[in-house]
Order: C-alpha cells, then sequence, then structure tokens
C-alpha cells in the first residue's frame, strides 16, 4: 500500500519521552515503502516546534510526558495556522485513559494503545493520513461508558446541530457510532461518495477538524444513544 494515489510517502513524527519508544516505531516504519520519519522529539514542546518544522503527515502522540504533555502540544498544532493537513494519533498505555475525550477535542484524530501490533500500528497511520479517525475498540468502549453518564445533552448543545439538515444529522450520529462511509451509506442506503459528501457538509458546518472531532459532537449533542 502506498501513502498516497502519486507514490509520495507518508511523513511521519515520532513525539515521546522514551528513546527505545522512538526507535522501536522508527525501525518498524522506516522497513516501509510508503513511510518516511521526519523527525522525533522528546516532548510536546520539541513536538510542537518539530512539527512547524517538518509538517508531517501523521504525528504519533504519547500522552504523558515532561514539559508539555501530548494533549497540550496537540492542542498547540491544531490550532497553528498551516498545520491543518497534520493529523494526530495518539499512543498511550492507559485503555482507561481520562484524556480520550479531551484528546479528541484538542483536535486528534484517533488513538491506539501502545501494546497494538505492527500491523495495527501501520494501518492506523494510513487511516488518519487518508483523513479518516481511529478509535482502538477498548478505548473506544471507555469512551461510550464515560460520556453516556457524564454528558449533558443541554439546549444549547442542541442548538449547535441547527445548522444541520434532518440527514447531515442522521449522518453524524452514525460517525458517533464509528461508522465509516461505506457502512453509513449502506444504513442510510446511500451510496458511499453521497455519505461522504454529507460527513463533508456536517464537518464543514460544525467548524470539526476532521470525522474525530464529529464523534465529540455526536457525544456532547446526545446524537449517539445510550
Amino acid at each position: 500500500m502506498t501513502g498516497s494515489c502519486d507514490g509520495v510517502p507518508i511523513k511521519v513524527l515520532l513525539v515521546d519521552d522514551e528513546v527505545l519508544v522512538r526507535s522501536g516505531f522508527r525501525s518498524l516504519l522506516e522497513a516501509e515503502d510508503d513511510v518516511e520519519v521526519v523527525g522525533e522529539a522528546a516532548h510536546g514542546g520539541q513536538g510542537v516546534e518539530q512539527a512547524r518544522a517538518t509538517r508531517p503527515d501523521v504525528v504519533l502522540m504519547d500522552i504523558r510526558m515532561p514539559t508539555m504533555d501530548g494533549i497540550a502540544a496537540t492542542r498547540e498544532i491544531a490550532a497553528t495556522p498551516g498545520l491543518q493537513h497534520v493529523h494526530i494519533l495518539i499512543l498511550t498505555t492507559y485503555d482507561t485513559d481520562s484524556y480520550v475525550f479531551e484528546g479528541l477535542e484538542a483536535g486528534a484524530s484517533g488513538f491506539l494503545l501502545k501494546d497494538a501490533g505492527p500491523a495495527e500500528l501501520l494501518h492506523g497511520i494510513r487511516v488518519v493520513a487518508a483523513g479518516e479517525s481511529l478509535l482502538a475498540p477498548r478505548i473506544t468502549r471507555r469512551l461510550i461508558a464515560q460520556f453516556t453518564t457524564q454528558r449533558t445533552a443541554d439546549r444549547a448543545a442542541r442548538e449547535r446541530l441547527s445548522v444541520l439538515t434532518d440527514r447531515e444529522r442522521e449522518v453524524v450520529g452514525l460517525v458517533g457510532q464509528g461508522m465509516s462511509n461505506d457502512e453509513i451509506g449502506a444504513a442510510l442506503f446511500l451510496s458511499p461518495a453521497t455519505a461522504r459528501t454529507h460527513v463533508s457538509h456536517a464537518m464543514g458546518k460544525l467548524g470539526a477538524r476532521d470525522r474525530a472531532q464529529l464523534v465529540v459532537v455526536a457525544y456532547q449533542t446526545g446524537l449517539v444513544a445510550p
């Protein structure tokens, strides 16, 4: 599989305070023809600097680091002009990490656990590089458990959805359930291309950076049923 239709490799930045972790990731990724490691950073502040300097396609971001953690670094990268194309995949050793939802709100495109196998990690990089969201199944269950009990779908949250058509609201709810464009199309008797168009329109109207942030909206507004 190639990083893009023109054969340009996916540029990846590694941000983790453990040298051995970064070394392991680098060895794995450099063995792939469609992936190029463009930099490393030992904490979030360095990660932000490296992202601005190297303009990667994907950042593999640890959460718990000294100086600046991965959530703060994700927020800074997402807010930096010119880095809108950067997709951040947060890696954590904690499947009950309380930072999951905060990370998505900050602009992360997805989460993977550090115990994921090489094939799962490579798949995750390619998925987020293509603009899709990625949530590890265990983390998704945690997300659902946490926010079906804590969310407050109040009037203000529901009013946020007023800019959407009924169909777009349906689509956002299905994105919140983790469905792909193909799955949304099948559920609503639409072509995948039409489903993709509805997702794109909803993202634009809601100011969502990517599909992962549509998941945030779906939970915040109560579109995803308990």
